[in-house]
This record gives C-alpha cells, sequence and structure tokens, in this order.
C-alpha cells in the first residue's frame, strides 16, 4: 500500500477552523514522533578513537578569562552564572569537532553496529558552576568534546571532511633523526638517512591517531568510497624529497599506513602550504612551525616530544683571573 501524503489542509471558514485546527496538530504531532528522538549511544572506550578536547579550545572563553584574571573566581563564578543560558560562541577547535561528528555520522550510516567511531570528550578545569553553561553550550551545538593554540586569524575550513596534518620527526616518528641534525649538522644528517634509507624509523607519539585513521578510511574504502572518504591525512615535513624522504614513506609502508599526501618542504615554511591545504588541526613539535601555522590561520597543537623540547644549554663564562 502507497503511504498517504501527509497534506496541510486548505484554511477552513471560520466556524471549521476551530475544529480541524486540532486534528491537523494531532497529525503532524503523530508523524513527527515516528523520527527516532533518541541520541546516537556513545560507544566503549576501547573501541573507539577517543579524543579529548579542553573547554577553551572549544569554545571561546576569552570575556570570561579576562573576569577570572582581573576580578578573582568569585566574580567570574557570578558572571558565568548568569549567562548560563547564553552559549559559548565556537572556538579554534570547534571545526575539527564538527568534522569529527561529520565522519561519525557517515561511519554509522554505514556501519550502524559498529563502535569504531570517534569518542569526543570533553576536558575542563573550570569550577563546578561553570558545567551548566558548558553543558547548555553543547546542547545548543550538539556536540561534546585537545588543547591547541589558537590561529591568529580565522580561516574557514571543511565541515564535511576532516583534514589532518601531521610533521614527521618526533611526531609520526621519533626524534633519532632530528637527535643527528642537532648533534652533527644537515650534511651529517643526510648521509645517515641515505645509509639507514631502508631501516623504519621507530614509531614517535602521533603514530597511533594516523593509524587510527587509516583504519577507518579502510571501512569507507572498503565500501568504494575512497574518492569520497570524509577523512584526508598529510604529511607536512621539513625534510627533503630527494635526500631524505625516501626513509618517510618506506617508514609508513613498513607500518602498513599512507598518507593522502606527502609534502616535502625541504627546510621551507610550514605556514603558507598549511594555508593552502586547510587542516582542522596540524600536529607539530617545533614551536616555530607551530607559530607559522598560526600567522596563516591554521589551528595547531604543538607535540611535547624530543630533543627539540630540550633548552639549549650556553656554555659557561669563563671567570678572569683573579688579580696577584
Amino acid at each position: 500500500m502507497e503511504p498517504a501524503e501527509l497534506r496541510e489542509p486548505r484554511k477552513p471558514g471560520r466556524g471549521a477552523q476551530t475544529a480541524a485546527a486540532p486534528c491537523w496538530e494531532e497529525t503532524k504531532t503523530f508523524y513527527e514522533n515516528l523520527a527516532p528522538k533518541k541520541k546516537p549511544k556513545s560507544p566503549k572506550p576501547q573501541n573507539a578513537v577517543t579524543i579529548a578536547v579542553s573547554s577553551r579550545a572549544l569554545f571561546r572563553m576569552d570575556e570570561e578569562q579576562r573576569i577570572y584574571t582581573e576580578q578573582g573566581v568569585e566574580e567570574y563564578v557570578r558572571y558565568q552564572l548568569e549567562h548560563e543560558n547564553e552559549p559559548f560562541s565556537p572556538g579554534p577547535a570547534f571545526p575539527f569537532v564538527k568534522a569529527l561528528e561529520a565522519v561519525n555520522r557517515r561511519l554509522r550510516e554505514l556501519y550502524p553496529d559498529s563502535e569504531d567511531i570517534f569518542d569526543i570528550v570533553l576536558v575542563t578545569n573550570n569550577h563546578a558552576q561553570v558545567g551548566v553553561r558548558l553543558i547548555n553550550s553543547i546542547n545548543h551545538y550538539g556536540i561534546a568534546a585537545a588543547t591547541i593554540f589558537s590561529p591568529s586569524r580565522d580561516v574557514a575550513v571543511s565541515q564535511s571532511q576532516l583534514r589532518v596534518a601531521f610533521d614527521g620527526d618526533a611526531v609520526l616518528f621519533s626524534d633519532e633523526s632530528e637527535r643527528i641534525v642537532k648533534a652533527h649538522g644537515l650534511d651529517r644528517f643526510f648521509e645517515h638517512e641515505k645509509a639507514h634509507e631502508n631501516k623504519p624509523l621507530a614509531q614517535g607519539p602521533l603514530k597511533g591517531f594516523l593509524e587510527a585513521l587509516g583504519r577507518l578510511q579502510k571501512k569507507f574504502y572498503s565500501k568504494g568510497l575512497r574518492l569520497e572518504c570524509p577523512i584526508r591525512t598529510y604529511l607536512v615535513t621539513a625534510r627533503s624529497a630527494a635526500s631524505s624522504g625516501a626513509r618517510a614513506l618506506k617508514t609508513l609502508r613498513s607500518w602498513g599506513l599512507e598518507t593522502d599526501e606527502a609534502l616535502f618542504l625541504a627546510g621551507a615554511p610550514k605556514g603558507p602550504l598549511l594555508e593552502k591545504i586547510r587542516p582542522h588541526i596540524f600536529f607539530d613539535d617545533q614551536m616555530f612551525h607551530v607559530a607559522g601555522a598560526q600567522e596563516m590561520g591554521t589551528v595547531a597543537a604543538h607535540v611535547p616530544y624530543g630533543v627539540a623540547q630540550t633548552p639549549q644549554q650556553t656554555a659557561p663564562m669563563k671567570q678572569a683571573p683573579a688579580a696577584q
């Protein structure tokens, strides 16, 4: 049997309007209630890719922070209570989280019973009284949601395709090669990489995240959706393709991983290129690359790992010999 078409009736005359209106409202309510209102069930942590996002990265809280700094915690709490029904404005991590949710929606459509999705967790050290406003903001935007650096200016990014960019050394890979650069210079580094081209680098702190993204990508590939995959990954490295790029690519291959694009900049600034690919987040272990990304409007996350975090030690000044 063909489903009946739901059509709003023509406006009746004054006498019939009172009787017809409730009937129409009841019918409309009945059909609206057929749509499921239940929110998707949260996945078990061991099955999901957990992303932790700080409240100040997810939402803009500049005014609230100013009040806290200048007027103290009591005035801060009072302000939050007075404004708890006003959602916070989206912060720098907001587009990243929306893209994660877009991927989750696609995955649930393709794999309704799978828990292999992103589990987004909001972390905060705010006063407990601020919790109501955070919850209200989350409900307003429909998200719950990596402590990151805000860009110097806003740049539009995709809300339907998650784009994640990674540095190589001390991010995806260990800092083995960076230690050679620091200790012996670039010429020795090039020699080392050529000699060890077929020896995979050890894994770095973000290798697991790329692995998780690759696993989710393959779920789309298996449905014939490689070109329409809502996840895209990038390797953005200061390495040179000609002199040291092969080892990076062969390392990824040995792990059974790949990135959609591998960009070897040979020491050039990363900011301008990141501005063109517009990732939702870029991971790097060196603060000057993070700052360069910020200047060009990219949300960047500093990875506190490796030799780049070791403060440079200056040689102690020699004391002049005491006068005899």
